[in-house]
């Protein structure tokens, strides 16, 4: 059975105590962690920057995956890598030069990924698959942590897989939105390598447990 990463998202921590949140979630066995960055211009809700990840770079060795959830990011990716990213992803509906974008992300020593929304098709970002670290299938609408896990994109994280499988590419399917111990078992089945949560592990009494939980 493949080891299933399990990235936690810091935007169900508690701000006030973040470096104590992140490394409760680091010593429950975490190896990622997940920072949504949000501009309020292509989803709802105003985030974090990049002072925030540098001010974390310097208390953790936690893998950073940067979800950037904003309408520029060829304009501002190169803030979170100098900031300590390992991972930068960045939306597929966005107007910019995709491939470009990612060639100069994996140029500076880091892994590059692209994202899609729940109404974006999997067909959008078929042709770049073979130059990227990773794909992240949105499974809830951008914005917020709490919601409920959208059962109808299971599709997309199939259709991944096998594309993937069949052409030999280097690329992990990631998934982020309503996961917990139900609906990460019937993304893992259907392909995912890895899974963000945030509520789910933040909220629980036992943050080892839940992490736990969501890979088996």
């Amino acid at each position: 059975m493949k080891k299933i990463v399990i990235a936690p998202s810091i935007l169900s921590a508690n701000f006030a105590t973040l470096e104590r949140d992140v490394n409760i979630v680091e010593k429950a066995g975490a190896k990622w962690i997940h920072i949504d960055v949000i501009d309020g211009h292509f989803a709802p809700n105003i985030t974090m920057g990049p002072a925030i990840v540098k001010a974390l770079r310097k208390t953790t060795k936690l893998f950073f995956d940067v979800h950037l959830m904003i309408t520029s990011p060829e304009k501002y990716w190169q803030d979170f890598q100098k900031a300590g990213a390992n991972l930068i992803t960045f939306h597929s509906e966005v107007q910019t030069d995709k491939r470009k974008l990612i060639e100069n992300i994996k140029t500076s020593g880091v892994k590059a990924g692209i994202s899609i929304k729940p109404k974006t098709p999997v067909s959008d970002i078929e042709g770049l698959l073979s130059c990227l670290d990773l794909v992240l299938v949105m499974t809830v609408e951008p914005g917020f942590g709490g919601q409920p896990f959208m059962n109808d994109m299971i599709p997309k994280i199939e259709t991944l897989r096998k594309n993937i499988d069949q052409n030999n590419y280097n690329c992990l399917i990631e998934i982020d939105g309503g996961i917990n111990s139900q609906t990460s078992s019937i993304c893992i089945q259907a392909g995912a390598d890895a899974l963000v949560s945030g509520s789910y592990i933040f909220s629980a009494e036992n943050p080892a447990e839940a992490i736990k939980s969501l890979s088996l």
